[in-house]
């Protein structure tokens, strides 16, 4: 069956990049000329794509006023300039969410039940940026889950303070780039780690996904999605799909500069001119 909805979290405080999250949604921080969530967003889209569901909380305006048509560029003279904004408005439909009060990325899910329906979805972290030359990193996982019809997680081998900070798999059988996935630890210690196999912020889930986030307890006051799909996992199975791609972790502010030295670089107007300015300015 082929995924035609994704779910974007986009509600946190964004609290690891105050003060400017203060005044601006971190979704809405630039990499190079486009907002980080863009960058999300057409991954989806460009993965085939046609509805994005994007849950966020109060505060969050500019986001919709962002994805939303305005009167106020209609005499624009050069509409170019708005060219990668209206390309995702012509291809997908946006919707927004509120999360409130906001309990954790489990609830952020939950309460997209009734936009996504009873329909296998992606589920795509705005914290993770990941580029791709080839096929978007969600439409592996789109691909992955129409061969198997079962949960996807996407995954990458990473060292292990990285892994220490994420969800980790519990691998069963491996074939290519699908591991069965038995369990899914979230942020084990570094001397317990089942695996160097780490979710990255990219999920295929099927519509019961909801029924186990409705009977999953809090954790702190928060839902956690990695419990619900702990439990999915138990009855049903599913799979962690090591995807291609170079993920950034925009949930610091380090892989946030990474991410814009990178794509500066990748710039077919000035990366040629970014790359001599860099060598002269490490010198």
């Amino acid at each position: 069956m082929k995924i035609k909805k994704a779910v974007i979290p986009a509600a946190g405080y964004g609290t690891r990049f105050l003060p400017i999250t203060k005044g601006v949604p971190k979704e809405m921080l630039p990499i190079v000329d486009k907002p980080a969530i863009q960058y999300v967003i057409e991954e989806a889209v460009n993965s085939g794509i046609t509805e994005i569901i994007i849950v966020v909380s109060r505060g969050k305006q500019a986001i919709e006023n962002y994805f939303s048509e305005s009167e106020i560029y209609d005499n624009l003279k050069d509409r170019t300039l708005l060219k990668s904004v209206d390309e995702i408005l012509d291809r997908a439909k946006i919707t927004f969410v509120l999360q409130e009060p906001m309990r954790g990325n489990g609830d952020a899910v939950l309460v997209t039940k009734k936009a996504v329906g009873d329909e296998p979805f992606a589920v795509m972290f705005g914290d993770d940026v990941i580029y791709t030359e080839n096929r978007p990193a969600i439409g592996q996982l789109c691909d992955a889950f129409e061969l198997t019809g079962k949960t996807i997680i996407g995954v990458q081998r990473c060292e292990k303070e990285i892994a220490a900070r994420c969800g980790v798999i519990v691998p069963g059988k491996s074939e290519g780039r699908f591991t069965e996935a038995k369990d899914i630890k979230e942020k084990p210690p570094v001397d317990e780690l089942p695996s160097d196999l780490v979710s990255l912020g990219r999920f295929v889930l099927t519509p019961d996904i909801f029924r186990a986030l409705e009977e999953a307890p809090l954790f702190m006051d928060e839902l956690y999605l990695t419990v619900a799909i702990r439990n999915i996992l138990s009855a049903k199975g599913g799979y962690a799909y090591e995807f291609e791609g170079k993920r950034y972790d925009l949930g610091n502010k380090f892989g946030f500069c990474q991410a814009n030295v990178e794509y500066a670089l990748r710039s077919e107007l000035f990366g040629e001119k970014f790359s001599e300015y860099l060598k002269r300015t490490v010198k």
